[in-house]
């Protein structure tokens, strides 16, 4: 199988001023912990700079990068405006908000699925000693089970939350967000999303869905740095979540110190108790503007094409078992598979010759984004053709 030149590609120039890292590893691994872009770095770098330099001296200019940073992320996942998401350290402190923030009874349940990586299993599991189940929606394997229905058939009246990932991290399973969501708009029970593995690699409309609320890391498919990710809550459960951290931050009137009467912020601020991770905030920002001067529609179809390049690649090599689905409709950007008892030769094989991926679901994860050239996952399917 051999590829157009990617010389042709006309996001070329970008993709060789941005990503240094395609000079030396083909890397697969965005499901994981992706690279920055130079852009990112030059952020990074810019913001020690001028700490370094002058201390405090610029702190306005972190502020107004925090607001375009909020910005940005209210666009990303099509909130009502900014003040409906939240900065937070990672996805699962942005879950853990919501599993604390809601007034739980003996005997509630929440549904997820039996593919959940722990971010969304763990703050579920930490309720049972208030009475809370945990019900496990069947979804292996990724091709055949419907899942949605089996999500849905868990549901009954005591039902509090649904939480799923948008896309399942070990089989790379997309979900039909839209249809789960559907089903519960206007009933008591919220609807809350795992985006880590889909947000800035496809869109994601939160109102679409009908989400309550979404989390999701920066550090995968956002390119941007760990210890800073995204938490959106729908404008009606704002003030519905109880809080359990207070802090200069999350207050009004915001920054005055020395106000004895406060509230909590009426945004998704009040989720903030502190003070804010700054050089991040210019770090995420700087990936986020890459990503939307691409268009995450352009970047979604991009990923797309070179998923569906490895699937065809895969499914022409004798003994090699697809773990994830090969329906279009169910794909997103992460292809396991396995190489029957080559599986960890083929693993140790791509890891030795430079190709960064990962073992998950008893298989080897691919994991592409929009700058992987084709010309590379000609390589990597060469790879394990000679394993």
């Amino acid at each position: 199988m051999t590829s157009a030149n990617h010389h042709d590609d006309p996001l070329e120039p970008l993709i060789a001023a941005e990503f240094p890292v395609a000079e030396r590893h083909i890397y697969l691994n965005h499901a994981a912990i992706s690279p920055w872009p130079e852009r990112t770095r030059r952020a990074l770098q810019d913001f020690a700079d001028g700490i370094t330099r002058d201390g405090s001296l610029h702190f306005p200019e972190w502020q107004d990068k925090e607001r375009q940073l909020r910005e940005r992320l209210a666009r990303l996942v099509n909130a009502p405006g900014p003040e409906s998401v939240a900065l937070v350290p990672n996805t699962s402190a942005g879950l853990s908000l919501v599993a604390a923030g809601l007034d739980w009874r003996a005997g509630d349940n929440v549904v997820i699925t039996d593919s959940e990586f722990p971010s969304n299993r763990m703050p579920w599991e930490a309720l049972a000693d208030q009475g809370v189940e945990v019900r496990e929606a069947v979804c292996t394997p990724a091709g055949e089970a419907d899942c949605e229905a089996n999500v849905l058939g868990l549901v009954d009246e005591r039902t509090r939350v649904v939480s799923v990932s948008s896309v399942q991290f070990g089989t790379g399973r997309a979900l039909d967000l839209e249809r789960i969501g559907r089903e519960l708009a206007g009933t008591p029970t919220a609807f809350c999303v795992d985006a880590i593995q889909s947000l800035g690699a496809f869109p994601f409309d939160a109102q679409a869905v009908h989400a309550d609320f979404a989390a999701a890391d920066g550090h995968k498919w956002l390119l941007g740095p760990e210890g800073l990710g995204v938490f959106y809550c729908a404008p009606e459960w704002l003030e519905r979540l109880r809080l359990h951290q207070w802090g200069w931050h999350m207050a009004e009137p915001f920054g005055d110190f020395d106000a004895r009467q406060w509230e909590p912020a009426p945004t998704a601020r009040r989720f903030e108790p502190g003070t804010p991770n700054t050089p991040s905030n210019h770090a995420l920002e700087a990936s986020l503007s890459l990503l939307q001067e691409v268009g995450v529609d352009r970047v979604g179809e991009r990923i797309r094409e070179r998923v569906g390049h490895l699937i065809a690649g895969l499914r022409d090599i004798p003994d090699v078992a697809l773990i994830s689905p090969v329906d279009p409709g169910r794909r997103a950007g992460i292809v396991t598979a396995r190489f029957g008892d080559r599986t960890d030769a083929v693993y140790q094989a791509l890891r030795d010759a430079g190709v960064q991926v990962l073992p998950r679901a008893g298989g080897v994860r691919f994991a592409p984004h929009f700058y992987n050239r084709l010309s590379e996952l000609d390589r990597v399917l060469d790879i394990i053709r000679a394993a």
